[in-house]
């Protein structure tokens, strides 16, 4: 009899190692960099999953939503900040091994209640015409300098920038009138359009409808 509790002991404890031996569950961290980095590594983790490819490139529409919360993050002051997007981007570099090798599925319906703007299903451009506008240039610029090194993504890309040099030539006048000649005043009438857009869906599907309204 000893001998069989002695083994159900042994069954038990090899089981428990086993399970501690698995993927570690993960929470979602409360600092507002972390928070972002850590969603941003699990929409790559999901984008990846769903390849049949795992070498090759993502699709341009994925590689959005990844983008999307370092973008979000910097822009949840109300006005655009890359050096916070900047820090998300670099946390999502140093969190990924950890991620991966975690249960990071838990984490999905987490991420979207955290940033809802990802799980937006119908975009709707800021109803100003020069606010809609604006937020489509400077989407389209975000999207530019954070791709543009990719290739694979040149004609997308190409499109983006199209509409940039059509909407800038509209755009002087409206400027001017916003902030007048103060070039700081500009900048930030850019970074508060960019952050208002960051919130109309992910980028890619925003920059859809930029196209269709203002191509």
């Amino acid at each position: 009899m000893k001998g069989l509790e002695m083994v159900g002991r042994l069954m038990l404890a090899s089981a428990l190692l086993l399970a501690s031996c698995g993927p570690k569950a993960l929470s979602l961290p409360e600092q507002p960099v972390d928070r972002a980095a850590t969603c941003g590594v699990i929409e790559a983790q999901s984008a990846r999953l769903a390849t049949h490819d795992i070498q090759a490139a993502l699709p341009f529409e994925a590689m959005g939503r990844i983008i999307h919360y370092p973008l979000l993050a910097g822009s949840a002051g109300g006005s655009f900040s890359s050096e916070v997007a900047v820090k998300v981007q670099e946390r999502m570099s140093q969190l990924q091994d950890g991620i991966s090798e975690a249960k990071w599925q838990d984490l999905v319906p987490a991420c979207r209640a955290a940033f809802p703007a990802t799980a937006v299903q119908q975009v709707t451009l800021p109803a100003d015409r020069f606010d809609a506008q604006l937020g489509c240039v400077e989407l389209g610029d975000f999207l530019q300098s954070s791709l543009e090194d990719q290739a694979e993504y040149g004609n997308e890309l190409a499109e983006y920038r199209e509409l940039s040099r059509k909407l800038e030539t509209k755009m002087t006048a409206g400027l001017r009138s916003r902030a007048g000649a103060d070039l700081p005043a500009r900048i930030e009438e850019r970074h508060k359009a960019l952050a208002a857009i960051a919130k109309a869906g992910p980028p890619v599907a925003v920059m859809r409808q930029c196209l269709d309204r203002f191509g």
